[in-house]
């Protein structure tokens, strides 16, 4: 059975802020990478089951990248997309900017890539629903989550063929 596909705004997040606190700084005295990525994950699995209706586990991140550090007081302001969904999977995007003040303007701190998985009552995957990207910005994004998706497959291969080459290692 096909399910009906959505669009990339009915299941996205957008403007969740997360004030940033001594308890989530590091010894550099900026936010803990950690801190971010457990937000984001969160957030995607939020978005992911927007997008599904059902309760969805992560999978994998791909390239997960700190562009700025943040520091404390700021203001993180994080936005979820589906990106696309394949059968049971969709990859999520996660954007982390810093909110704008009156000392300085909004700078990008996270770039990230999530896939989940959509799951039924016991917990096995389960079909979810495609998305149609509409703007140009959510077509390029849904072009990229493909290619990135071929080359995980591509990587996972060799990576078989190797194993399967030293006996299993």
């Amino acid at each position: 059975m096909q399910l009906a596909s959505k669009t990339v705004q009915q299941s996205s997040i957008e403007g969740h802020h997360y004030e940033i606190y001594p308890q989530d700084l590091n010894s550099n005295n900026t936010v803990f990478g950690g801190r971010i990525m457990e937000i984001a994950d969160m957030l995607a699995a939020a978005c992911a089951k927007k997008h599904s209706g059902k309760t969805c586990a992560t999978l994998l991140v791909d390239s997960m990248r700190f562009l700025s550090p943040a520091n404390r007081g700021e203001i993180l302001i994080f936005s979820a997309a589906v990106n696309r969904a394949w059968k049971t999977s969709m990859e999520v995007g996660i954007r982390v900017v810093t909110a704008e003040t009156p000392e300085s303007d909004s700078r990008k701190v996270l770039s990230a890539f999530f896939t989940l998985v959509s799951l039924d009552q016991f917990n096995k995957p389960t079909p979810t629903h495609p998305v149609t990207p509409e703007t140009n910005e959510e077509k390029r994004r849904f072009e990229e989550a493909q290619q990135r998706r071929e080359t995980r497959i591509e990587m996972a291969k060799i990576k078989n063929e190797q194993r399967r080459k030293n006996g299993g290692e």
